[in-house]
């Protein structure tokens, strides 16, 4: 299968690449020495698609370029960059992909559960209704703009990504300095939804939905057991053989990071309904067994 990708030196990115190897890979990215140097030789570089009028010759298009949404603080500008380097990028790929006469059977683009806002303990579907605020606002073009790319010819697969856990980075990686030295705990109130999936299942659903010519639409990429951030903290810590009782206080969650915090703060209970529904089997569906594997 040709496949052409963005994203590919992000965190998921790297573990799909390694993933795919048995492919052919053309991956879009600033700088193309780098990310030959990270993910291989022998893929080939695109540092822009500027020199595509459309495309033909693709089999499979997967989108999974962003600027991460937790780390820096909303301003204004952090924003409209975290808006624009999915919006921007998503537009031209479906644009390229109404304009190719044989265009990829399948365009597989990222969103995340942030889609549906602060929900509190309610679990939550691919049908659930959003709460409207800036992450909805976000997820919602973004995913509108890849829509707009299905056709009789082309399915469009959404993936409504949670906390992504794997040995080399991401939200994992973050925690495990603090719980290690036995500083770690619950965020806040603890009781806020925490919908993790493991990079295993994470690539194993892309590649489900690569070859799965039935699957169109949006899909939860989450585990089918959620938890609260109390009790994720609490098995962490057990996995680590450390205690886990310090609790982040939310207001310094907010000095630190305005209103990026509510990100931390509130959550989401998320069940990947439609991807069990096609017959996806999650290799990790219980957070006890995802950490051990991966610590």
């Amino acid at each position: 299968m040709n496949i052409l990708l963005t994203g590919g030196t992000g965190f998921i990115g790297r573990a799909l690449v390694s993933a795919l190897s048995d492919h052919q890979l053309t991956i879009l990215t600033r700088d193309t020495g780098a990310a030959a140097e990270l993910l291989g030789e022998q893929h080939h570089y695109l540092r822009s698609l500027d020199k595509l009028e459309n495309l033909n010759g693709f089999d499979a298009v997967i989108n999974l370029a962003g600027e991460p949404i937790v780390g820096k603080r909303w301003s204004d500008a952090q924003k409209k960059q975290l808006c624009h380097s999915r919006w921007d990028m998503t537009a031209l790929l479906t644009g390229l992909v109404q304009q190719s006469s044989e265009p990829p059977a399948v365009f597989i683009s990222g969103s995340a559960i942030g889609y549906y806002g602060a929900q509190g303990s309610q679990t939550l579907t691919e049908s659930s209704s959003p709460h409207s605020e800036f992450t909805h606002m976000l997820c919602e073009k973004w995913e509108q703009l890849a829509l707009d790319a299905a056709s009789d010819t082309t399915r469009v697969c959404i993936l409504r990504t949670g906390i992504v856990l794997g040995k080399h980075g991401g939200a994992l990686a973050k925690m495990l300095p603090p719980f290690k030295l036995g500083l770690g705990g619950p965020i806040g109130s603890g009781q806020q939804g925490m919908s993790w999936i493991h990079m295993a299942d994470m690539i194993g659903l892309i590649r489900f939905l690569l070859n799965n010519p039935k699957c169109s639409g949006i899909f939860n990429a989450t585990a089918p057991n959620p938890v609260s951030n109390r009790v994720f903290s609490q098995t962490l810590g057990e996995v680590l053989h450390r205690p886990a009782l310090l609790p982040a206080p939310a207001f310094a969650l907010h000095a630190l990071l305005g209103e990026a915090a509510i990100m931390v703060l509130t959550g989401q209970y998320v069940l990947p309904q439609r991807a069990m529904e096609a017959g996806f089997g999650f290799r990790f569906p219980y957070l006890r067994q995802a950490l051990e594997d991966l610590l």
